[in-house]
């Protein structure tokens, strides 16, 4: 039985915990987080033994294997390498950090510790994305010419997630002094993730962002609203296709939707994940000529939560590793530099992993 920590107390560790316990071979033991109270709600929610404010203490376990990090992406790196320090396998919230230099640190720290290590990249469960993969790599399209991705949300205009205007679940999101990196770093991370994972990576991003008027002097109590809540980057590939991304947290009508469609010269693929997590459209072969499109029934596949339980069973890293946590973070550097400089950035690549040049 390996048994689990949860670093962070908040909305998202709840989905953590939901799907360790509909897993065998594993339990989750205690949380810890800096507001004992938070913590004490979490475990009574969700029937945890153990409750901590102290990391280190919590980490001098040595009947804890492995640790979920679900804090705010600021505190990624601290937690990540003192768990990391102390042994523990390790599945960390994404982004993996708020800078590439920091992401390249922790995934070096991990292999060196030699524990599993993941970042929560969660699309990649959808089993959409795993067949567009495969069907890609075949050659069912050929060359992938051109990518078309988008991550829309609309919390900033509806309710249904609750009031960002009103808990601190939200605001810290839209404030980089509480440790955002704002819409691209929150779900831009997810869909660049999305749309390179079965076309290759991406080696050249031009990207504007902006942050729209939200309140008065745009601040709420604590809270300066200055993270970016929209983006939109043009990106070229390591094949040479061009791509279009965009996330933004304004499109109305639109809770949590992805999107991909790749073409290219033989065919398309496109993913809705609003429509079907196990279904990709195809547009190849007999289809080409009438632009007829082919809902394709997609085989499931392991969930990440399950993928990193049985790596630390087998002792196999599964991806998305810390690794490409780094690689996406190169990108994601790469998209505020070429904002704050109003510029096309390169992104090398170097062994599969990109890195911004020196």
């Amino acid at each position: 039985m390996i048994k689990l920590a949860i670093l962070g107390a908040g909305s998202m560790a709840g989905e953590h915990v939901r799907h360790y316990r509909s897993l065998d071979g594993c339990e989750v033991v205690a949380v810890c987080d800096l507001d004992a109270d938070k913590a004490r709600a979490f475990a009574d929610a969700h029937g945890i033994a153990d409750v901590y404010t102290d990391l280190a203490a919590m980490l001098a376990r040595n009947d804890i294997q492995a640790v979920s990090n679900v804090t705010p992406d600021g505190a990624h790196k601290s937690t990540s390498l003192a768990a990391i320090a102390a042994g523990k396998h390790i599945l960390c919230e994404k982004p993996l950090a708020t800078h590439e230099a920091d992401a390249r640190e922790m995934a070096e720290a991990a292999e060196q510790a030699g524990v599993i290590n993941m970042v929560n990249l969660s699309y990649r469960d959808a089993p959409a994305i795993q067949h567009a993969r495969e069907l890609i790599a075949a050659g069912a399209i050929g060359r992938v010419m051109h990518v078309d991705a988008s991550y829309l949300q609309s919390w900033l205009v509806s309710h249904a997630w609750g009031r960002w205007d009103r808990d601190s679940q939200w605001l810290w999101r839209l404030s980089s002094e509480h440790g955002s990196k704002g819409v691209l770093g929150d779900v831009g991370v997810h869909i660049l993730d999305f749309a390179s994972f079965p076309v290759g990576d991406i080696t050249r991003v031009n990207c504007q962002l902006k942050c729209f008027d939200k309140a008065p002097g745009n601040r709420i109590g604590d809270y300066a609203l200055d993270a970016n809540d929209s983006a939109l980057m043009r990106v070229e590939f390591a094949n040479g296709a061009l791509g279009t991304i965009q996330a933004t947290r304004w499109a109305t009508g639109h809770l949590n939707s992805l999107k991909l469609s790749v073409y290219g010269d033989k065919g398309a693929i496109s993913v809705v994940l609003d429509d079907a997590r196990d279904r990709v459209l195809t547009c190849f072969g007999d289809d080409t000529h009438p632009a007829r499109w082919t809902s394709v029934a997609c085989p499931q596949t392991p969930s990440i939560y399950q993928r990193f339980i049985a790596g630390i069973q087998s002792g196999i890293n599964d991806q998305p590793d810390f690794a490409r946590g780094a690689a996406m973070q190169a990108v994601l550097d790469a998209c505020f530099l070429a904002d704050e400089q109003d510029r096309s950035v390169t992104v090398t690549t170097t062994d599969g992993r990109a890195s911004l040049p020196a």
